[in-house]
């Protein structure tokens, strides 16, 4: 048997070492660039962190309308959005924080600018109503109700964090 079989030649070995170099080449340079693209996507998002939106003592049984600003990251951009709720305390003194964003197709809605259906959310779009509690009212256009902020006090002042649909916890 001749040994010519299992040996490699000068053009083999130059053919697999530059090949093996070149593919190192390539991992470095796109590894950085594949890590940049996908680093969003793959990064854990804290939850929707809790802002200070109103003094407590400001609150009262009518609902009031607070405007605040929300830190919000888009892959790699940051911005303030800002963002609104109607807050009030209901009978038992607990307070209720309601997105003003209609279920029906995103109108903002307004406390009691209706005449012919006072004390209720109106959203002046499509004629859409919700009881204070923000239940939408059978026969007009939501298809659900008011979404509620979660809510935390602390110190006096009270925070907002997520709106969430009913129903969820």
């Amino acid at each position: 048997m001749s040994d010519n079989k299992h040996r490699v030649t000068r053009r083999q070995f130059l053919n697999y070492t530059l090949t093996g170099v070149g593919g190192f080449m390539a991992a470095g340079m796109l590894m950085p660039m594949l890590r940049f693209a996908f680093d969003p996507i793959l990064r854990e998002t804290a939850g929707t962190e809790m802002v200070a939106v109103a003094d407590v003592k400001e609150i009262t049984t009518e609902p009031k309308r607070f405007d605040f600003k929300v830190k919000v990251k888009d892959a790699w951009y940051e911005s303030e959005e800002p963002r609104s709720a109607w807050v009030y305390k209901d009978e038992k003194g607990d307070i209720i924080a309601l997105s003003p964003v209609c279920k029906h197709l995103g109108c903002t809605v307004d406390w009691n600018t209706d005449k012919n259906n006072p004390n209720h959310f109106f959203c002046p779009c499509h004629y859409g109503l919700y009881t204070k509690d923000g239940t939408n009212v059978p026969g007009t256009p939501p298809p659900a109700p008011l979404d509620r902020y979660e809510l935390e006090v602390k110190d006096g002042k009270l925070y907002l964090g997520k709106a969430k649909p009913r129903g969820e916890a």
